[in-house]
C-alpha cells in the first residue's frame, strides 16, 4: 500500500507540474519536471533544518523505490521502444554510418578520456580514485540519454539530418554504453587479471549482438501476429509484451534489452506500422504509446529532482559535479571529432554541426541509475553526487540552450 501511495503522490505532483509548465513556464517537460522536482527536493531540505522528521519521512518514503532497479528494470524498457517508434528507419539507414560509428567509437573515446580526465583531477585534489572507478563514470556519462535527448530536441528546431544523427546515436549509444559499463564493473569485482581481453570481447558480444537477435527476433514475432488480425486492442496488447516480455527474456539471457527494445521499436514502427497494421491500430497505438511515454517521462525526471533529498551532496563535489560537466562536453566534442576523422566523414559534419551534437548530447536518468547501481563503497558516494550535478548541469543549463546555440549556427 506504501508503494501505491508513493506513486500516487508522484503521479499527482507530475500532473500539477505539468499543469503549471503549459501555462506558465512553456519549457521542454523534462526540463520543467527536473527543475520544479529539484526546487521541491531543495524546499523539503530547507524544511528539514526546521523539522528533522520530515525530511526523514520524505527520505524513507523515496527509498521504497530503488531508483536504479526502477528505471533500469521497467522503465527504460517503455522508454526506449516508444522512442524508437518514431524513428524513421530510411533516415537511420542513410545515416547508419555515422550513427554506428559515433555510437560505437565515440563513446568508447569519450570513456576513456572522461574517465581520465577524473582521474586527473581527484589526484589534483588529492582524493585519488583507482582508475577502474574512474572509467566507470566514464562509461556511464558518456552515452547520451535517449530519453531526455527525445524528450528536450523535439522542440529545438534542428535539421532533420541532425536530428537523425543525434537520436539515432542516443538511441544505440545508451546500450553500447550499457554493456561497456556491465564490462567495466566485471572487471572491478574480479580484477584485470582474471578478466582478459578474450573475456572482455566475449562478453561485450554476448551483451550486444544478444540485444540486436533478440530485439530483432521479438520485433518479427510481434509484426507476424499484428498482420494476421486487424484488432486494435490485441495489437496494442502484443506491443505491450514485445516490450514486457522481450525486456525480460534478455534479462534472463543476460543480453542488452536497452538494444533489443530499440531493434523491435523501429521494426513496429516502420514495417509493423506500414504493413501489419489498419489505419485505426495505427492511430490507437501510436496515441498509446504516446500517453505512456509522456507519463512514464514525467515520473522519471519527477524523480531525478527528488532523489537529490537522499544524496549526501558536499560542497566540494558540487564544485568536482561543475567542472567534469564542462570536460565531459569538451571529450564529447574530441571524440565526435575524433571519429568524424577516423571514419572520413568530417566533410558531412562541419566544427558548427560537431558543437551542435556535443551540446545537445544530453545526460539524464540512465546515468544516475548506473552510477546508484554501484556496489557500496567509499567511491561511489563520490560518484553518485558528481554524477548527479553532471545530470542536472546537462538539462537544465545545455537543454534549456541548445535552440539558441542552434540558431546561431542557422
Amino acid at each position: 500500500m506504501e508503494i501505491f501511495l508513493l506513486f500516487s503522490v508522484l503521479i499527482t505532483l507530475a500532473a500539477l507540474f505539468s499543469y503549471l509548465n503549459v501555462r506558465i513556464l512553456k519549457l521542454p517537460s523534462g526540463i520543467s519536471l527536473m527543475l520544479l522536482g529539484a526546487l521541491a527536493a531543495l524546499t523539503v531540505i530547507c524544511i528539514g533544518y526546521i523539522s528533522g522528521s520530515f525530511t526523514a519521512l520524505i527520505e524513507k518514503e523515496l527509498s521504497l523505490i530503488d531508483f536504479s532497479d526502477f528505471l533500469l528494470g521497467i522503465l527504460l524498457s517503455f522508454l526506449l521502444f516508444a522512442g524508437a517508434l518514431h524513428v524513421n528507419l530510411s533516415d537511420l539507414l542513410r545515416a547508419s554510418k555515422s550513427i554506428a560509428s559515433f555510437a560505437v567509437m565515440g563513446t568508447l573515446i569519450s570513456t576513456v578520456l572522461v574517465g581520465y580526465g577524473f582521474y586527473f583531477i581527484m589526484d589534483l585534489l588529492d582524493k585519488p580514485v583507482p582508475i577502474i572507478y574512474c572509467l566507470l563514470l566514464g562509461a556511464l556519462i558518456s552515452p547520451t540519454d535517449p530519453i531526455a535527448v527525445m524528450g528536450i530536441l523535439k522542440q529545438a528546431g534542428l535539421s532533420k539530418a541532425m536530428e537523425t544523427n543525434i537520436i539515432g546515436e542516443s538511441l544505440f549509444n545508451d546500450g553500447i554504453g550499457v554493456v561497456v559499463f556491465a564490462t567495466l564493473l566485471k572487471i572491478a569485482s574480479v580484477g584485470i587479471g582474471n578478466f582478459g581481453a578474450g573475456a572482455i570481447g566475449l562478453l561485450f558480444l554476448q551483451e550486444a549482438g544478444g540485444g540486436l537477435l533478440i530485439g530483432g527476433l521479438v520485433g518479427l514475432t510481434g509484426y507476424q501476429l499484428m498482420k494476421s488480425i486487424d484488432h486494435f486492442q490485441t495489437e496494442i496488447l502484443i506491443s505491450l509484451a514485445m516490450v514486457m516480455g522481450g525486456y525480460s527474456l534478455c534479462h534472463l539471457l543476460h543480453v542488452s534489452g536497452p538494444l533489443a527494445m530499440v531493434v523491435a521499436g523501429i521494426m513496429t514502427g516502420n514495417r509493423g506500422k506500414a504493413l501489419a497494421m489498419s489505419d485505426m491500430t495505427r492511430d490507437y497505438l501510436g496515441k498509446f504509446w504516446e500517453v505512456i511515454d509522456e507519463i512514464l517521462n514525467a515520473v522519471l525526471f519527477l524523480l531525478i529532482g527528488l532523489e537529490i533529498v537522499i544524496v549526501d551532496f558536499k560542497l566540494i563535489y558540487i564544485i568536482i559535479g561543475l567542472v567534469m560537466s564542462v570536460v565531459v562536453v569538451t571529450f564529447r566534442f574530441v571524440a565526435l571529432y575524433t571519429t568524424a576523422g577516423l571514419f572520413r566523414f568530417i566533410k558531412d559534419f562541419p566544427l558548427s554541426s560537431l558543437k551542435i551534437m556535443a551540446w545537445g548530447g544530453l545526460r539524464g536518468g540512465i546515468s544516475v541509475a548506473l552510477a546508484l547501481s554501484l556496489p557500496t563503497s567509499p567511491f561511489k558516494n563520490i560518484i553518485v553526487p558528481v554524477t548527479f550535478v553532471i545530470v542536472l548541469f546537462s538539462i537544465l543549463i545545455q537543454g534549456l540552450t541548445i535552440s539558441r546555440l542552434i540558431k546561431r549556427y542557422k
